[in-house]
């Protein structure tokens, strides 16, 4: 294993070398190419002023160079060994330490290196919360759909996911701020950014000014959390499926006369045959991990929404609090079609393994129904689940450039936009470079995830 690892380390440096060097030749026989005439074009400047700023681009970028040599002399930039070059751009030598360097930024001059340490973590904190969304949802929603094949829920979620990954992000992005983000209907969350200007003065936890305020948010957030949770563990589905029904008419009569009339009328019966028939079906489901987990959530929310008019004092919502309320719609934007897809993927490797001959053999020794599926079949069915994983970072990265862009977030997504739209040459080359090295340590996470799920899986 230790020797295969090293080997397909080794292999990474021609495979990123080709990327790059792809990018850059695309890059350069685009119309125009990238010249110091072409950065500066568009700008009122003096003939004396431009012929001494595209000097001035030559020197430090080396344009006045064949694209061979600028390729060649970014590869030497970036490298930790290399030639050193003197003030007038001439090879003064070579050093095995001379440390890498990304370049400077066309657009913004200021060095790559700083411009990317100022986006990735923002691109990694949204990826952080949705990798683990995707896995738990689609996990979930495809093992149970797995084992009762044919069965209401099967139809039904194949139904759901499959509208969900229909829909395109960039369509679900505008929807979602036109509806839940525009003062015309409900201004829940904020349009862009990821984080507000006067947040940066508050605190980091959220707090109240009475204490009595915050026991009073808190016992109703539990008494909304227990009822929900209570009436979802009924055994009589009819009746679970009554009572959700008539709190989701409940909700949907008062978002929709939230709004301003006539519209409010119209909305409250869009809204209230809707969200209740939602909460009929899914409190119909015999699914009581989904069910208990989707009402408790909703009776949360609800308890704290309630007791909101009751507040007498002052809330603060904090630094912490801020940044999630920001983060809510991008991550939705983010999830929704990866747990869809991943879902479905799920419910056909389970399915496979659950009618395979081992799993009935085991079931014919005795063993639990529920050793048999999540110790035999789950654990044979991750297989294809890592395939998944290992281009879901890279595809995450890439729905980035979509979601970033909706909600105006400062990321990696659009910083890369921004640099393919000014033809900023370090900055494209910088960021393709980042991703190749990515998607290429997703595959060898990949394979070691294999060998560890799979003992029969050998690299020696």
């Amino acid at each position: 294993m230790h020797t295969y690892i090293i080997r397909r380390l080794l292999l990474m440096i021609p495979t990123l070398l080709g990327i790059t060097i792809v990018v850059f030749a695309v890059m350069a026989a685009s119309p125009g190419g990238i010249s110091a005439q072409s950065l500066i074009e568009g700008q009122n400047l003096e003939p004396q002023a431009k012929k001494a700023l595209e000097e001035y681009y030559n020197r430090l970028y080396g344009l006045d160079s064949p694209p061979p040599i600028q390729y060649l002399r970014w590869l030497n930039n970036i490298s930790p060994v290399g030639f050193t070059f003197d003030d007038e751009g001439r090879i003064s030598g070579f050093s095995l330490v001379k440390g890498s360097y990304l370049g400077t930024s066309f657009r913004y001059g200021r060095p790559v290196g700083d411009l990317l340490l100022e986006r990735i973590p923002i691109t990694l904190l949204l990826n952080i919360i949705t990798i683990p969304l995707i896995y738990a949802i689609a996990i979930g929603i495809g093992v149970k759909a797995a084992t009762q094949r044919g069965k209401p829920f099967d139809i039904g979620s194949g139904i759901v996911l499959l509208a969900l990954w229909s829909v395109p992000t960039m369509l679900a992005g505008v929807l979602l701020i036109g509806f839940f983000a525009n003062d015309q209907y409900w201004h829940w969350f904020p349009t862009s950014g990821l984080l507000s200007i006067e947040a940066e003065a508050m605190p980091f936890l959220p707090h109240w000014t009475r204490f009595t305020d915050i026991l009073l948010i808190f016992f109703s957030m539990c008494a909304g959390l227990i009822t929900f949770v209570l009436v979802n563990r009924l055994h009589n589905a009819a009746l679970r499926a009554a009572l959700m029904s008539g709190a989701g008419v409940f909700i949907g009569i008062a978002m929709g006369q939230s709004l301003s009339a006539p519209e409010g009328v119209f909305w409250s019966t869009i809204l209230a045959l809707g969200i209740g028939s939602l909460f009929g079906a899914l409190a119909y489901v015999d699914f009581t991990g989904l069910r208990v987990t989707f009402f408790g959530i909703t009776g949360a929310i609800i308890g704290i929404v309630l007791c909101v008019p009751w507040l007498q004092g002052e809330f603060i919502r904090g630094f912490l609090l801020d940044r999630a309320w920001h983060l809510v719609l991008p991550v939705i934007c983010l999830s929704y079609g990866g747990f869809a897809a991943l879902a479905k993927l799920t419910r056909t490797a389970v399915l496979e393994n659950l009618l395979a001959d081992y799993a009935r053999t085991a079931r014919a020794k005795g063993v639990p129904e529920k050793q048999v599926l999540w110790r035999h079949v789950f654990r044979n069915s991750l297989l294809p689940l890592i395939t998944v994983a290992a281009s879901l970072l890279p595809s995450l990265l890439a729905g980035s450039v979509i979601v970033e862009s909706i909600f105006s977030i400062e990321g990696m997504g659009k910083l890369a936009i921004e640099a393919v739209q000014t033809r900023d040459r370090e900055l494209v080359l910088s960021v393709t470079f980042i991703g190749g090295i990515l998607t290429l340590l997703g595959y060898l996470l990949a394979d070691i995830c294999y060998a560890i799920a799979d003992p029969r899986v050998s690299y020696d």
